[in-house]
């Protein structure tokens, strides 16, 4: 796969207020390394930045199916299905996050987002319509302040699934999810960067990136009355976003892959 000659491909300036930041890529790219090494690196620098994993299960479904004697999720629970458990775990996960966020004012590392679940959708050959549903679902969820698209070799990344040894990618799967990163409407709105290279050097570009004042970004200290009406808030927020996302989940389901 070809990328940028250039660490970092800049979209565009980098906000002064920061609230999340996603990391996404294929699985090998280095997102879950990265992501818990940029929030330590940016909580040291005396920002409340703090690492947040959206995960769709998928690795779990991976292993559970192995202790059964199955190849992997879609083989225990078909692929529609499965496509499905990983859409609302991912949903979940990611909403989970935000309402913790919007309480604290933390920044959130985001290990994966709502992009993460198109790419897989494309990449496991749904139907588009599964990725309407998908959007539908998902589009309640803010864009990210900066997403950084971890570009990297599938064989580059084959060899690292292969070493770490406790699960396993095709390298056909690899390919299919590079091709459906580029492919995504989003991709314009990356911050690509070569994860080619050492850890070492991957953070660095994210790092170069956010260069963002101290400052600008440390929440000022909430006073009682402030912190109780964003509970409020958020208690709002929560029952909105699960009454009108229980609706497209249920459309999803009925409808199927």
């Amino acid at each position: 796969m070809a990328v940028s000659p250039h660490p970092v491909r800049h979209r565009r300036r980098p906000r002064t207020r920061l609230r999340t930041v996603a990391l996404v890529g294929i699985d090998g790219s280095g997102k879950t390394t990265q992501a818990h090494v940029l929030a330590d690196s940016l909580a040291a620098a005396g920002l409340p930045a703090i690492y947040r994993r959206n995960a769709g299960g998928r690795r779990w479904f991976g292993r559970l199916a192995t202790t059964l004697g199955r190849a992997d999720g879609d083989a225990l629970l078909g692929r529609r299905l499965m496509l499905l458990v990983e859409s609302l775990l991912r949903w979940l996960a990611i909403l989970r996050t935000l309402l913790r966020r919007s309480v604290t004012g933390e920044i959130a590392i985001m290990d994966r987002y709502a992009v993460c679940q198109y790419a897989s959708l494309r990449a496991h050959g749904a139907r588009p319509a599964a990725e309407r549903r998908a959007r539908l679902a998902y589009r309640l969820f803010p864009k990210p302040d900066v997403t950084f698209l971890l570009a990297v070799d599938p064989a580059v990344a084959y060899d690292r699934i292969e070493r770490r040894g406790y699960d396993h990618e095709e390298m056909s799967y690899l390919r299919a999810a590079t091709a459906a990163y580029e492919a995504l409407p989003e991709h314009a709105g990356f911050v690509v960067v070569d994860a080619n290279g050492t850890p070492e050097q991957v953070q660095q570009a994210l790092l170069a990136h956010l260069q963002v004042p101290a400052p600008a970004v440390v929440p000022a200290p909430r006073r009682p009355g402030s912190l109780l009406a964003t509970h409020a808030r958020a208690l709002l927020v929560t029952v909105a976003t699960l009454a009108a996302a229980a609706s497209a989940l249920t459309y999803q389901l009925a409808e199927g892959f």
